[in-house]
């Protein structure tokens, strides 16, 4: 059952993002203001699209909030494995649990790591620069 559905909603999402579903929905709203004179712009012709566009959207919703859960779950785990497969800091594998709290100190955890990464980098830039003209000096005298 998981499986049927898992396909539908992913072969229903990729439908309804394509151009040629978008362009028959505008197509369908134009016919329907078209119709909107021959029908004295009543109530039950205003019901009609009120009606389908709700029930569309309301199934929509849970289909793509089922593509995006599945979709989540499949990058989480590939990032996952990435990280346990390479150099990464395995600390990093299943965060996506953790509070916010926690992901926000993991977070300025990283940016002090990248500071202090670039200020290393910017001393050793600095270095090289300032041996580089020292040499030009060495090598002029």
């Amino acid at each position: 059952m998981d499986r049927l559905f898992a396909l539908f909603a992913n072969k229903t999402a990729h439908v309804a993002g394509s151009p040629l579903t978008f362009l028959v929905c505008v197509a369908v709203v134009v016919a329907w203001a078209v119709a909107g004179p021959f029908f004295g712009f009543s109530e039950t012709w205003q019901l009609v699209i009120n009606t389908g566009t709700t029930i569309v959207t309301f199934l929509m919703v849970f289909l793509i909030q089922n593509t995006q859960n599945r979709d989540g779950v499949a990058l989480q785990t590939k990032l996952d494995e990435l990280i346990r497969s390479s150099n990464a800091q395995n600390e990093f594998m299943g965060i996506e649990k953790l509070t916010d709290h926690e992901l926000t100190a993991l977070h300025e955890k990283c940016e002090a790591a990248a500071r202090s990464n670039q200020a290393t980098l910017d001393r050793t830039r600095a270095e090289r620069h300032r041996r580089g003209h020292d040499g030009e000096a060495a090598t002029k005298s």
